[in-house]
C-alpha cells in the first residue's frame, strides 16, 4: 500500500514537472496574456486591458518601428512596461517633449531602441531614460482581447510624426 502510494506521488510529481516545464517554455517562447495598466499608452490601450504578446519576434530581431513591445523597465527590473518602439539602433529620433520650442535629436546606439508611449504627455519613456536595450524586450503585443468591442490587430500610432526618416 505504501509503495503504492509512493509510486503515484512520484508519478503526479513527474508530470507536474514535465508540464510546467511545457508551460514554461510556451509563455517564454511562444507568448501569453498581459493585463496592461497605466495610462502612458492611451488611446491605443487603455488601462486593464487585455492583450496578446507574442515572444518570437523578438527572438528573431524582427521588432520594427511602429510595434508595440512589453520590456523590462530600465528603472524597475521586477516590472514591465509597454511602448512603442519610435526609432531602432542608428535612427535619428527626437528626445524632446511636444511642448518643447527647441526640439532636440539623437541616435539611437546599436543594441537599443527609443521607446514612446503614445500619451506623449502622460508617459515615461526613453525621453526619461534614454535609449532602450534590445535584450530587455520581451513580446510584441500584436492583438487586443479585451474588451470585446476593441477585440483585433491595434492601430497606427498616434504619434506617427515623431518617426523621422532621417
Amino acid at each position: 500500500m505504501l509503495r503504492n502510494a509512493l509510486g503515484k506521488t512520484f508519478r503526479f510529481l513527474g508530470y507536474t514537472v514535465q508540464y510546467g516545464c511545457i508551460a514554461h517554455c510556451a509563455f517564454e517562447y511562444l507568448g501569453g496574456i498581459v493585463v496592461c495598466s497605466g495610462p502612458s499608452m492611451e488611446p491605443t490601450i487603455h488601462n486593464s486591458d487585455i492583450v496578446f504578446s507574442e515572444n518570437l519576434s523578438r527572438h528573431f530581431y524582427c521588432i520594427r518601428k511602429g510595434d508595440i513591445v512589453i520590456v523590462k523597465s530600465p528603472n524597475d527590473p521586477k516590472s514591465n512596461i509597454c511602448k512603442r518602439v519610435i526609432g531602432l539602433e542608428g535612427d535619428k529620433v527626437c528626445t524632446s517633449n511636444p511642448s518643447d520650442f527647441l526640439k532636440s535629436h539623437s541616435y539611437v546606439p546599436k543594441g537599443h531602441v527609443w521607446l514612446e508611449g503614445d500619451n506623449l504627455r502622460n508617459s515615461t519613456d526613453s525621453r526619461c531614460y534614454g535609449p532602450v536595450p534590445y535584450g530587455l524586450i520581451r513580446g510584441r503585443i500584436c492583438l487586443k482581447i479585451w474588451p470585446l468591442n476593441d477585440f483585433g490587430f491595434l492601430r497606427a500610432s498616434p504619434n506617427g510624426h515623431r518617426f523621422l526618416d532621417d
